[in-house]
């Protein structure tokens, strides 16, 4: 069965009618319809054992579908599902194990069915939900223990990275200027400190939190690519002679970038010295503190106020699932605690709403408690373990290639930065550039465009459970064919 074909309903299909209050389907349909759909899902998961040669576009069929108005009637629920699967085959999909370009889910098996009983209990763990409020606490804890922090750490989930830093800096500032939630900032002014590369969603919770982006101190980094933590202590004495509140440095355990993981440990002495708070962020990076290859560059973890790991980047279930680790929530409540009159406290404890931004939260965390659950820390370990093998395999093959230079050398963690040298007179930016679109375009791997210190290159990044020594080796030859074709010899 294709899932990318079959857009129009066969002939022997019924249109599934709605119910006498709105949409249904009968119970003998959803049984087959479920059925259907694991057989879709089941051939979905089949594609991504093995690399394709190419990644389909859309087609004239798909782009008449996808611009169709609104329904106004029925049709058969199959052929919209079979719809459905040939658009997302012809979209990309990180789950594929030639897939380096972005950091991203590689949609675990267990991840993916994790999703689908969430959502079809669709239980709400915004407010008090019985056992699912433990498995989330238990789920919190495990990643705490996983990765170094805290075995008892307490904690939410959110739907990425962003919004995890954004809460952690939110509680950041409740600490740093008691009662701002209330008052505003009454004019006083703020600020943050970073690695002159840490993620931009550090800027973007400066300028949602009243701090202003201005305010966001870029500290120089080393030869390691790690934040200077001499540099980042001036930063901070600097301002509170000005009397401005430092409201928390930001390390980073592994820039999207290069992977480098900021000093913890020095910037912890930094941080306890000048009682201001120090978050992780560590959503691509920190699930290799689990490692016996890299945990020691994570040295220092557990002292931080608060960490973010995306369990939908290394630890590999479907998006969306991101933790944020604290070792006491209650800086979370004095930062989002509050009273509605319909919905009481009373004498029990506070609802998850009080400790984040949302009012909406689905069970993000059932999805990463089946993969331990199911797969055990060790093997999830084992696969983090193998991707930083690969990383480094790709540094080797590149080192010895003089087709090719590496950038960053040897990778911090499983990104990889290197760039094609086709010899003679080039400009190595523009042709390097030129290259990222071509090999894109061809579809065989997919790499990301970027730049470091200002060298246009090529970047992967390896966070994939699936993928094989065998696909790590095709990245310098498809590369270099490539490249013979935009530049022939």
């Amino acid at each position: 069965m294709n899932p990318g074909s079959g857009l129009g309903a066969p002939a022997d299909r019924t249109p599934v009618a709605a119910g006498p209050d709105g949409p249904a389907l009968p119970l003998p349909d959803r049984e087959a319809v479920l059925e259907h759909a694991a057989r879709l899902i089941l051939t979905a998961w089949r594609s991504f054992d093995h690399a394709r040669p190419g990644q389909p576009r859309p087609g004239a069929d798909q782009i008449e579908l996808l611009r169709r108005p609104l329904p106004a009637g029925p049709s058969d629920s199959r052929a919209a599902l079979d719809q459905a699967a040939g658009v997302l085959d012809a979209s990309l999909a990180q789950s594929r194990p030639r897939f380096f370009a972005y950091i991203g889910s590689s949609g675990l098996e267990i991840g993916v069915l994790g999703d689908a009983l969430a959502a079809s209990h669709d239980v709400n763990v915004a407010v008090s939900a019985g056992a699912a409020d433990l498995l989330e606490a238990q789920t919190i804890a495990w990643v705490g223990e996983f990765v170094g922090f805290d075995r008892h750490a307490v904690g939410v989930t959110s739907e990425s990275g962003t919004i995890s830093n954004l809460t952690a800096l939110t509680a950041a500032r409740e600490a740093a200027l008691p009662g701002v939630r209330r008052t505003g900032t009454a004019g006083r002014a703020m600020a943050l400190y970073c690695s002159a590369e840490a993620h931009y969603s550090v800027r973007r919770a400066a300028e949602l939190l009243g701090i202003g982006g201005a305010n966001v101190r870029a500290i120089p980094i080393d030869a390691a690519r790690r934040m200077d933590p001499a540099a980042c202590a001036a930063a901070i004495d600097q301002d509170l002679r000005a009397g401005v509140a430092p409201v928390a440095v930001v390390a980073t355990a592994g820039t999207t970038l290069t992977g480098a993981v900021d000093d913890l440990d020095a910037l912890a002495d930094v941080c306890a010295r000048r009682a201001t708070w120090l978050h992780v962020d560590g959503a691509y990076g920190l699930p290799a503190a689990a490692t016996g290859r890299a945990g020691a560059a994570f040295r220092g973890l557990a002292r931080a106020q608060s960490a973010t790991v995306d369990a939908h980047k290394w630890l590999y279930v479907p998006k969306p699932c991101s933790v944020l680790l604290m070792h006491d929530v209650a800086a979370l409540e004095r930062a989002f605690a509050h009273e509605e009159s319909y919905m009481l406290h009373g004498d029990r404890p506070l609802h998850a709403v009080d400790r984040t931004l949302e009012y909406s939260r689905p069970l993000r965390a059932l999805k990463l408690w089946l993969a331990f659950s199911v797969h055990g820390a060790d093997a999830i370990r084992a696969a983090i373990e193998r991707n930083l093998g690969e990383a480094a395999l790709l540094a080797d093959l590149l080192r010895g290639d003089a087709r090719f230079e590496l950038l960053v050398d040897p990778p911090a963690l499983s990104a990889v930065c290197f760039r094609h040298r086709p010899g003679g007179r080039v400009d190595l930016d523009a042709h390097n550039a030129a290259l990222a679109e071509a090999v894109a375009a061809d579809g065989r791997i997919l790499l990301a465009g970027a730049q470091v210190d200002g060298s246009t290159c090529l970047r992967a990044c390896f966070v994939n459970h699936r993928t094989t020594e065998e696909d790590v080796r095709a990245v310098p030859d498809v590369v270099g064919d490539v490249a013979a074709r935009i530049r022939p010899a």
